[in-house]
């Protein structure tokens, strides 16, 4: 027969319950605060992050001609250019062919279009040319009635458009200060806090910009190797522009889900408009494994590494983001969840028992660690 519960021990559980429930809801309130703040000043927060990223990609350049002697401002104007001259470039990589080949293009669409239709009108879908017309005709009627929504649309875009350079502007000229004043921060940093935060926060600020490193090093890695493979498939397969899209497949893995739809769909489409339905299809089906593993397999495995976490975290933390705040939390819930694990981490070392110096034999009774 089992015993009965102690009342003394059941109100003390139940109090140190309310207790840290108290303090959790406390924390959480928290939270949100700082994260209703975090997006009123999104217009600045979000340049800000896209310069920490770009200054975790050209930093290495910057210490290395830093180190040969080179001034600050120097260095940083010098790379800072570089950066500029190496985006250019690689516009000019995808627009250059891409024009070249407009003319080969825009007759392949035409024929594509025209071989789609002949395929409708045959069996099995019989669809006569009266109704082909009629469908085009009503195609019409509705854009035409629905001008003012593609006005607005155009104007939303547009807007959006010269909110993106703006952004970039901005986060161009944070990474220049960034790169030629970037090592002054923690030591100013650490004269404007009290007491012991002025050595916890600027490790932690180290550990968390050493992190983020780490991040863009790996998704540069596994944008590489998504280039690779798939212009490796559309080389295979003599599918025309192989470099501008393996160029726009690196780039756009840097843009979480949309980036990859993109690419996938432009590779796609040109491969059917110029290599023909079947083709398309491999490609298609090339795009879909190698998106799969870079997912499931790729991505997990190098950022579980360089960040310190486990894939399953990565997975869900992508996951999370993206449910949260739709692309932009994607592309910010990995450096997001592994700055916590930053935190976490010194916290656990600052309370975590000191470990005991052994006294080594003969020591005197008074010595330190006795």
């Amino acid at each position: 027969m089992s015993a009965p519960l102690s009342s003394t021990r059941t109100r003390a559980a139940l109090r140190v319950s309310a207790r840290v429930s108290g303090e959790l809801l406390v924390v959480l309130v928290m939270l949100a605060v700082a994260l209703w703040g975090l997006g009123r000043m999104w217009s600045v927060v979000w340049p800000l992050v896209v310069a920490l990223f770009l200054t975790t990609l050209t930093w290495p350049l910057t210490r290395f001609l830093r180190r040969r002697g080179w001034r600050p401002a120097l260095a940083a104007s010098a790379v800072t250019v570089l950066f500029l001259l190496v985006v250019l470039g690689i516009v000019a990589l995808i627009a250059v062919p891409v024009a070249s080949q407009s003319g080969e293009l825009t007759d392949g669409v035409v024929a594509g279009l025209q071989r789609l239709r002949e395929w409708a009108e045959g069996p099995p879908l019989n669809i006569g040319e009266d109704q082909i017309s009629g469908a085009f005709d009503a195609a019409a009627d509705r854009v035409q009635n629905s001008v003012g929504s593609m006005v607005s649309a155009v104007a939303t875009g547009v807007g959006t458009v010269v909110d993106g350079v703006v952004t970039a502007l901005l986060a161009l000229f944070l990474m220049f200060f960034f790169l030629k004043d970037g090592p002054r921060f923690l030591p100013w940093l650490a004269r404007q806090l009290p007491g012991r935060l002025a050595t916890d926060v600027p490790v932690v600020a180290l550990r968390g910009w050493e992190t983020l490193g780490a991040f863009v090093r790996s998704q540069a890695l596994v944008g590489l190797l998504d280039a690779v493979f798939i212009g490796l498939g559309l080389w295979i397969l003599g599918v025309p522009l192989v470099l501008p899209l393996a160029v726009l497949t690196f780039v756009s893995a840097f843009v979480p889900i949309v980036g990859a739809m993109f690419a996938g769909f432009v590779a796609v489409l040109i491969a059917l408009v110029s290599n023909g339905l079947t083709d398309a299809l491999i490609v298609l089906a090339i795009i879909v494994v190698v998106q799969q593993l870079e997912g499931n397999v790729f991505q997990p495995m190098i950022q579980s590494r360089g960040l310190g976490l486990h894939a399953a975290v990565v997975l869900l933390a992508v996951t999370l983001g993206g449910a949260l705040a739709g692309i932009v939390g994607s592309l910010l819930a990995v450096p997001a969840a592994a700055l916590i694990a930053v935190v976490w981490n010194y916290v656990r070392e600052q309370l975590s028992d000191a470990p005991q110096d052994v006294e080594p034999e003969g020591s005197p009774s008074g010595a330190p660690g006795s």
